[in-house]
């Protein structure tokens, strides 16, 4: 017989038992369009990150404040950084070239009827330039503003939205921080998640660091200070520098611990983006347990179907079919069913992320590679599953088959 004959044959069998080979192709369905959705899901994160790392460059480090510890047990405080550390690495960090503090603050803030919970940062007009930052609507704050500490505002994307405005709408118009009016200047794009943000970077205000010093915050402790350097320069001589100035500024004694931390933001996120790979990874492998199990299930319904078609097994066997030919056969059914299976889980896989995608905000990335690899081990596991059930057709008596009932 030949292999289109074989192929044939094959579909028929599958046709007339559809309702059979649907339930018996669902564990691979499930299995395929779950390993599909959480590598989706985390080849986007990862893209993500891989998008955040490059418009950092590699010419900023951050400078957070330092552990403090009581009798040898660390405490819940922070030993602080302060605007004057820097203002010192501004003036003398030999390969600095920018410096932005953030200071931070929660605070509700109130427009109209309509009021939210936000984070108050305050910082230098530079901080878009520094952390290549884009405005969607208005201006960021000057040089000017921040010396005569007006009340501006330049607010996170989700900002608007959580006030019950458009964000173009809400540019020039007044929200309150407190008791106190400050007028919205500016709308920054969407961004998410940002290194050295509390939550989510769009729900953040920015206001001017004089500002927030004597009007909102009344404090000049920051959280962290971003530091761009010299092009020139490595990080390793960068961080020499700025460790220089800080130990001065602080008073700390040689041989004596630093009470802040210096950090390579790229190094951070890279270890960031390889945990996120390696929960991508194991989701996934959790997921591809529905593929054995639906390969298990594959080998049931073979085996059930060569028990009911031993004497047709037989019939064929008396009309010159080979063992080839009867094996053969029941591959292809197998086959078949897998990759059937696959391909429908790919397409409820892919249509699953992007489904996330637009209800979540996630985004994902379906990996040409992922869906070839789902498709080959789909039609891999209906090959090893279907091969025993395939032999023992094939083993069948032609003369024991014809006598079964």
């Amino acid at each position: 017989m030949s292999l289109l004959e074989t192929i044939r044959v094959a579909l028929q069998s599958i046709r007339a038992n559809l309702l059979r080979s649907v339930l018996t192709m669902l564990g691979i369905i499930i299995g395929v369009s779950a390993v599909i959705t959480l590598v989706a899901i985390g080849s986007g994160a990862q893209r993500a990150i891989d998008e955040e790392i490059d418009a950092l460059g590699s010419t900023l480090v951050s400078v957070t404040p330092g552990q403090s510890f009581v009798r040898g047990v660390a405490s819940a405080s922070r030993i602080s950084l302060t605007v004057d550390d820097a203002d010192a690495l501004d003036r003398d960090g030999e390969l600095v070239t920018a410096v932005v503090p953030e200071l931070q603050g929660g605070l509700q803030i109130k427009y109209g009827n309509r009021n939210a919970w936000v984070s108050l940062v305050g910082t230098t007009p530079n901080y878009v330039d520094v952390n290549k930052l884009e405005l969607a609507h208005g201006r960021m704050f000057s040089e000017n503003d921040n010396a005569a500490r007006r009340r501006y505002a330049v607010v996170g994307w989700s900002v608007p939205e959580n006030l019950g405005e458009e964000p173009l709408y809400l540019v020039g118009k007044s929200i309150y921080m407190g008791q106190i009016p400050f007028e919205v200047i500016g709308v920054l794009k969407e961004r998410g998640w940002s290194f050295g943000s509390w939550g989510n970077a769009d729900d953040e205000i920015y206001v001017p660091i004089e500002t927030a010093r004597y009007r909102a915050l009344g404090a000049d402790r920051v959280r962290s200070l971003s530091v761009q350097i010299d092009e020139g320069a490595t990080l390793e001589q960068a961080m020499v520098d700025i460790e220089r100035i800080l130990r001065r500024e602080h008073r700390i004694r040689p041989g004596a611990d630093n009470d802040f931390m210096i950090m390579d933001r790229r190094q951070v996120l890279d270890v960031r983006q390889q945990a996120t790979e390696v929960f991508t990874y194991l989701l996934a492998s959790i997921a591809g347990v529905s593929l054995l199990v639906g390969g298990i299930g594959i080998m049931n319904i073979m085996l059930v179907s060569v028990t009911e078609r031993t004497r047709e097994i037989g019939i064929r066997k008396a009309l010159g079919a080979t063992r080839k030919d009867v094996m053969a056969q029941f591959l292809i059914e197998a086959l078949t069913l897998g990759a059937i299976g696959g391909v429908l889980g790919i397409a409820l896989g892919a249509a699953g992320a992007h489904g996330l995608a637009r209800l979540a905000g996630w985004q994902v990335f379906v990996s040409p590679a992922a869906v070839v690899l789902a498709v080959a081990f789909s039609v891999g596991v209906g090959l090893f599953f279907g091969l025993w059930p395939a032999r023992r057709a094939a083993l069948l008596d032609p003369i024991e088959a014809l006598r079964h009932d």
